[in-house]
């Protein structure tokens, strides 16, 4: 079978093991990524990341991450950076980082043995005849006039070119091809005398600033740094494979000899109704249209990780397309079921309203409080997540506005007058009816406890005492046509609802979950907290994606339209956290984010001077940059409420203890709250706070038994039918246990020893 022949599966995979087998490169596999570093990378890059770090993993080989930096007018430092970030985020570690630029003097002296062979030349023609000669698809090219130009006098120029002796396009190094098809006559018109070098007397590159005058075309430099490299199967995208003739030419020209670096090509990564042209995404963010390159509806890795897209989601994705070389469009749908595949089994589900109308309950009294598990039957949670959280009830709660109609249609099942449901982990409720405004928008729902009735329907809820306040970021495709880039005008195709704002109730249980939880909110999509937006009192969650395919229109079977009533909403785009700050503060901000501070947090620090001046002083005192903001602007913050910092207690070294005592599993992340609050509120060190608070973790199985065998003895109903094979009572099992044991006690060590104590007979 011939190297480039198509065969099933992934094929790339299959000439790799053919080359081992055979020990082509004495069992070596030596892959690269080598993107350039002119802008920011998007999903189409983290195809090529997956690719071919997994191709060299799967045989325990190597990758290395190569820079084409050749090009110094449009590539930088930031770009570059960003790349590295983006392989590193997707779980992969480069096993050189390298650049095409420190390769710039072998690709020279390369350059003046073919000239020295007869195999280049320096034209001194114009762009205009160049491309001229170089002839059509249909017909041959015509040789330069300068083809058969003496070596020595080519080496001069090329000399004096390198030295910046010469403008622009006065000009550039050819190779010189001669096929059996002869001279400028190759169907491939890659093959009609390429230029290899060009001059840009006046461009500093970003690594090497104006020490060079000349730069490599792209051909030119591609496959001799992937011999420098030593790597062994060198995979581009299928637009390159009109290429490989001459990345095999110039292998052959310069003498490296077989066993060596081979291309192979594979079909581009499309995906419909997004764009990956780096012109486009320049246009967007330019535009304004997009509030920056992170703008959670982009597609670039900043895009996406801002909206709460997992790399393992990315990986899982990408390893189901398999590898073909034939092009085409994924459908937008099947990226957004391997991020509902991969939430699934990390998204504890809660309870958010996000177009809330009040419901006020006859029949209840006070604030009861329900332990309701996280995770359905169905599913397995992490090994180390709560199984349960506890749920306020009280008389009056949020409910979806969609949940009610004063006139419903047939099957209709959520709530409406006299008609029962069940609150989502609680109890059934009978609707009495409804008030509405002047203008017959409902304003207020009636319901009385009803436990002897039959529910027609489920709908979810949240206590409207004890729930958050947050804003919900919906965020749709950006374009309304599959392919954006074939339009004239990519921008008219716009959606203007790709990102709409909703402002609800989320349930009090996510309060002190960690920032990264992901969530399933019940009935409506999967979220997390918008890393640069969220704050403790001013809640923001991005949706990651929908529980279904929300795109094509559906009629609305609930309500008439002149009776439907919304909370207005309007498209929106991420703040930046840093918009709000003067010249000055945008200066000690940049500083900060140099120093490890995460953006949101610096942006805080860069506006309140004591804020900063203690995060600096518990850095100072050996706390991790990130770690130490995070704790001033949430934790201690949240603790001072209304006080000034002048009113704490708490000194910076004793702060740092904190989280020095995190990192060393005496305090688990739940706790530092309250730590710090009680070291701002009475100072003393953090070790006796902790003492004090009965904060400790604990994870010792004799100082858990007391909490999970009470826990176990106050439900003997509970625990029968769980030994009777209701496994689900096992997250109320948890909650109990923990509620007893107190915030130090390691939810995992309860599990275990809850285990153990349900399987004794």
């Amino acid at each position: 079978m011939d190297r480039t022949e198509t065969p099933k599966g992934n094929f790339l995979r299959d000439i790799v093991a053919a080359d081992v087998a055979a020990g082509t490169y004495d069992g070596r596999v030596v892959t690269r990524f080598p993107p350039e570093p002119n802008g920011y990378p998007h999903i189409g890059h983290a195809q090529s990341i997956c690719l071919n770090f997994g191709l060299a993993k799967s045989f325990g080989g190597v990758t290395n991450l190569r820079y084409d930096d050749t090009n110094p007018e449009a590539e930088s430092q930031e770009f570059a950076d960003a790349l590295l970030d983006a392989v590193r985020w997707l779980g992969f570690e480069p096993n050189e980082v390298l650049y095409a630029s420190d390769y710039f003097e072998p690709l020279y002296a390369w350059a003046q043995d073919l000239i020295r062979k007869g195999l280049a030349y320096v034209d001194s023609q114009d762009g205009d005849a160049i491309r001229a000669g170089r002839g059509t698809v249909t017909e041959a090219g015509t040789p330069s006039p300068y083809r058969d130009r003496p070596a020595e006098e080519s080496l001069r120029l090329l000399e004096e070119m390198k030295n910046g002796e010469h403008p622009d396009g006065a000009h550039v190094l050819r190779a010189k091809v001669d096929t059996e098809f002869g001279p400028m006559a190759h169907p491939n018109m890659k093959l009609r005398d390429p230029i290899m070098y060009r001059i840009r007397r006046d461009a500093e590159h970003y690594r090497r600033g104006t020490e060079w005058a000349i730069y490599p075309l792209y051909d030119w430099a591609h496959g001799q740094g992937d011999a420098i490299e030593g790597i062994t199967h060198s995979v581009c995208t299928l637009e390159f494979d009109v290429n490989r003739p001459l990345y095999d030419w110039y292998l052959d020209a310069i003498g490296i000899p077989e066993p060596r670096n081979h291309q192979y090509e594979f079909a581009r990564f499309n995906l419909d109704y997004t764009v990956m042209s780096k012109r486009i995404l320049r246009r967007l963010v330019e535009g304004g249209h997009v509030d920056g390159w992170d703008d959670p509806r982009m597609p670039t890795i900043a895009g996406l990780k801002r909206r709460g897209v997992r790399p393992q989601a990315l990986r899982s994705f990408f390893d189901g397309l398999g590898v073909t070389k034939v092009n085409g469009s994924v459908e937008i749908q099947q990226l957004e079921y391997a991020l509902r595949d991969d939430l699934n089994a990390v998204a504890p589900r809660v309870m958010a309203v996000l177009d809330p109308v009040e419901l006020v309950i006859d029949g209840i009294e006070g604030t009861t409080w329900i332990d309701a598990p996280y995770w359905p039957h169905d599913v397995t949670p992490p090994a180390s997540a709560p199984q349960s959280r506890q749920l306020p009830l009280g008389a009056t709660v949020w409910i979806e506005r969609d949940d009610f109609s004063a006139d419903p249609p047939k099957k209709w099942k959520r709530m409406a007058p006299g008609r029962a449901v069940r609150l989502r982990h609680g109890p059934v409720v009978e609707c009495l009816g409804a008030e509405t405004d002047a203008d017959g928008t409902v304003t207020r729902i009636r319901a009385r406890l009803a436990d002897d009735a039959k529910p027609t329907g489920v709908i979810h809820w949240v206590d409207a005492e004890h729930g958050l306040p947050a804003s919900f970021r919906l965020i749709e495709r950006l374009f309304t046509v599959p392919d954006p880039a074939s339009e004239e005008d990519p921008m008219a195709t716009l959606n203007p609802d790709s990102l709409v704002e909703q402002i609800g109730w989320v349930e009090p249980s996510v309060a002190e979950d960690p920032m990264d939880t992901r969530y399933q909110f019940e009935r409506t999509g999967y979220f997390w907290r918008d890393p640069e937006d969220s704050l403790p009192g001013a809640l923001v969650f991005n949706q990651i994606v929908a529980l279904k395919d929300t795109w094509a229109p559906k009629p609305d079977a609930q309500t008439p339209p002149a009776a439907r009533s919304q909370t207005p909403t309007t498209p929106t785009g991420p703040r930046d956290p840093a918009s709000a700050l003067d010249a000055d503060q945008r200066e000690t901000y940049s500083a900060l984010l140099v120093h490890g501070i995460g953006e949101e947090e610096a942006a805080v620090l860069a506006a309140d001077t004591p804020l900063r001046r203690l995060a600096h002083a518990i850095i100072d005192a050996g706390a991790d940059p990130r770690a130490a903001g995070a704790l001033v602007v949430h934790d201690l913050r949240r603790a001072l409420d209304d006080r000034d910092l002048a009113d704490s207690q708490a000194e910076a070294d004793e702060l740092a203890a904190v989280l020095a005592l995190v990192e060393d599993g005496t305090l688990t992340r739940n706790a530092v709250g309250d730590a710090v609050a009680g070291l701002v509120d009475a100072g003393g060190t953090a070790r006796a706070v902790i003492a004090a608070r009965g904060l400790a973790a604990v994870r010792d199985a004799d100082a858990l038994a007391p909490a999970v065998e009470a826990a176990l003895a106050e439900n003997p109903g509970e625990v029968a039918r769980y030994r009777a094979g209701e496994q689900k009572l096992f997250g109320f099992f948890v909650g109990q246990a923990m509620r007893r044991a107190g915030k130090g006690a390691d939810p995992k060590a309860v599990q275990g020893l809850l285990r153990e104590k349900l399987t004794d007979a």
